[in-house]
C-alpha cells in the first residue's frame, strides 16, 4: 500500500485520483494534522508519496513513477504518444501549476487593495492564455491523450478548481470545459474528493 501526504484540494488530489485509476490502495495523511511534516519534506509541499522504502516528493516525478510502475493506458509504452503524454504532464506541473500558484502568492503577500487586484488581473490573463493552449490541443479529441483521460487532464482539473477561490475571471473554451467536466465526473476523481473530505473531518 502507498502512503500519500496531502492537503485538501491541493495538487495531491491528482496523485490520489491517478492511484485510484491504477486500482492501487493508498493511505491518506493530512499534513495539517502533523507537527513534523518538514521532516518528511523540507520544502513543506505536497504531494509526498511513500512507496516501500522510497519517498517521492515532486508531483510530476510521483505520477511518472506510478505510471511507469503499473501497466495502464494513461502512459503509452513508446513512441510519439508517450512523449506527448510526458510533455502534457510537465506542462500541467511546470507551466499551469505555477500560473495558478501566483494567485495564492498574491492573496497571501500583497496587502494594498489596488495593487492586489492589478496583480490578480495580470495573473488571470496569463492563466487564460494557457487555457487557450489547452483548448487548441483538445480540438477534435475528448482529452489531451485522445479518447481517455490522462494524468495531465486530471492535474488540470485540480488546478481549475482553485480559480473559484480568487476574485478573478478565468475562462475556458468549450473543448476544455467538456474535458474538465468529464474528469471531475470520473469515479476516481469523485472518490478522491470524498476521501479527502472524510479524512480531514475525522
Amino acid at each position: 500500500m502507498y502512503t500519500l501526504y496531502y492537503l485538501p484540494g491541493a495538487c495531491s488530489l491528482a496523485t490520489q485520483a491517478v492511484l485510484h485509476e491504477l486500482d492501487q490502495p493508498v493511505e491518506l495523511i493530512d499534513v495539517q494534522q502533523l507537527d513534523n511534516f518538514t521532516d518528511i519534506n523540507p520544502v513543506g509541499s505536497v504531494p509526498v508519496l511513500i512507496d516501500g522504502d522510497s519517498t517521492l516528493r515532486e508531483g510530476a516525478a510521483i505520477l511518472l513513477h506510478l505510471l511507469n510502475k503499473h501497466k495502464n493506458p494513461m502512459l503509452p509504452t513508446s513512441g510519439a504518444s508517450r512523449e506527448q503524454a510526458i510533455e502534457d504532464i510537465l506542462f500541467a506541473n511546470a507551466t499551469m501549476h505555477p500560473a495558478y500558484g501566483r494567485l495564492f502568492f498574491i492573496a497571501q503577500h500583497i496587502t494594498d487593495i489596488h495593487a492586489k487586484q492589478t496583480a490578480f488581473t495580470a495573473a488571470a490573463e496569463a492563466i487564460n492564455t494557457l487555457w487557450q493552449v489547452v483548448e487548441q490541443q483538445l480540438a477534435g479529441r475528448d482529452f489531451l491523450g485522445g479518447e481517455r483521460a490522462s494524468a495531465a487532464d486530471i492535474m488540470l482539473a485540480v488546478y481549475f478548481r482553485w480559480g473559484a477561490n480568487f476574485p478573478v475571471t478565468i475562462t475556458q473554451g468549450s473543448n476544455t470545459s467538456r474535458m474538465l467536466d468529464a474528469v471531475q465526473e470520473m469515479p476516481s476523481f469523485q472518490r478522491s474528493v470524498a476521501a479527502e473530505q472524510t479524512q480531514s473531518a475525522a
